[in-house]
């Protein structure tokens, strides 16, 4: 079923209608998710007094956990034919966490074994989410389909941080911020279950979904490429906190403020996902994908060199519009439909693994040698992998 009318810009698009209740829930979702994720950073280093090694570990961890889950989500979504429970599952556990975070208290230990929690969860939903979108929308348009995905998505990712501020200007507690954030993740498990439809079940004679049948993937030599260079480049990928703790640090903007800074890169991503998305149906989806990265390097340069935040945060916006759903995009056609969550999963544990280590080497770097060095040798990373892979292809 597809929604016909929707504008933007005088163009029309038809949208499958399932994308849409996606949509809507990934955007209550993330209101829930980004008030946390808006404060944690502040709540780690500033109240709880981690260094930049220690918060590196703990989002290292954030980053980890997924990578371990992913691959059992895709397989049980693929074997059972049942992505939008599996979805489920995750949007409802990481829900139950927003209540633990406030459990934990002072406690590093807790917030960790919390953090794990909700990574878990959102391991869970990520891959049958997203094969639930590419199964939804035809080859041509599964850019353009991701990218309506990923603007309603930010959308929750830019009030999310609003909530918070307001939350935390009325009360002054952290626990009250994540009182409400559960709430709001609760509204989120409501809508998938009542809106979101799962997609007919696909027979294919072979053998069973198994571990090795989707190791297998990687034998296609187009979507073994885009593993390789997704983990490449996640390997260099600086994490959202560090860009907003250096930004902090740099511009001495006021800690009450600190949760709005994911307002500009949020701004931005709302207003560029589409366009990206169809610009990369048409020009090609791995050519937007490395532009999106060209543009995470000049981030790391501007906040080396001392750049106003507003600028930072936008550069920042575009490279997520030209990276996140559009990477999903270039691998899901790549797919067969049986197997599509299985080999999403396996795209994206690489992906976290590689960033986990990542926010690890980084916040060591910061403790050990400052914020800047650690930054140009992401940066040459980055150019490395663009490089490598040009003249691998």
């Amino acid at each position: 079923m597809y929604i016909s009318g929707f504008r933007y810009r005088g163009l029309t698009m038809a949208v499958p209608a399932n994308v849409l209740a996606l949509g809507m829930v990934s955007l209550v979702t993330d209101i829930s998710s980004e008030m946390v994720t808006a404060v944690l950073p502040y709540y780690a280093v500033l109240v709880l007094g981690l260094s930049p090694l220690a918060y590196g570990l703990l989002d290292g961890l954030y980053f980890g956990v997924t990578a371990v889950v992913r691959l059992a989500a895709g397989h049980a979504a693929d074997r059972w034919q049942r992505r939008k429970l599996v979805a489920g599952l995750g949007y409802a556990l990481s829900a139950v966490c927003k209540l633990g975070l406030m459990a934990a208290g002072g406690s590093v230990g807790l917030l960790g074994a919390v953090v794990a929690a909700d990574r878990t969860g959102k391991g869970l939903r990520t891959a049958p989410r997203d094969a639930l979108i590419s199964l939804s929308a035809s080859p041509e348009t599964q850019g353009q389909s991701f990218g309506v995905h990923r603007a309603m998505d930010t959308v929750g990712a830019f009030l999310g941080p609003l909530a918070a501020f307001a939350v935390l200007g009325a009360t002054g507690a952290y626990d009250v911020v994540f009182v409400v954030s559960f709430a709001i993740a609760v509204l989120g498990v409501v809508l998938l279950v009542l809106y979101v439809r799962e997609q007919p079940p696909v027979v294919v004679p072979g053998p069973a979904v198994r571990p090795r049948v989707t190791l297998a993937l990687l034998r296609e030599p187009r979507f073994r490429g885009i593993c390789l260079l997704a983990a490449g480049l996640g390997l260099v990928t600086v994490s959202d906190p560090f860009v907003y703790l250096l930004l902090q640090k740099g511009t001495g903007i006021a800690p009450e403020h600190f949760p709005l800074l994911p307002l500009g890169t949020a701004a931005v991503y709302l207003l560029l996902a589409v366009p990206v998305g169809r610009l990369a149906d048409r020009w090609g989806r791995v050519p937007v994908f490395m532009l999106g990265h060209v543009a995470l390097v000049c981030v790391y340069a501007l906040l080396g060199g001392g750049a106003p935040y507003w600028l930072v945060l936008g550069v920042f916006g575009f490279f997520y519009a030209a990276t996140d759903g559009v990477l999903m995009a270039a691998a899901g056609p790549l797919l067969p439909a049986h197997l599509r969550t299985s080999g999403l999963a396996l795209l994206q544990t690489g992906q976290a693994v590689a960033r986990m280590l990542c926010s690890i080497m980084y916040g060591a770097a910061w403790t050990f040698f400052g914020p800047v060095p650690g930054l140009v040798v992401m940066g040459a990373g980055i150019v490395a992998c663009l490089a490598f892979w040009k003249v691998v292809r």
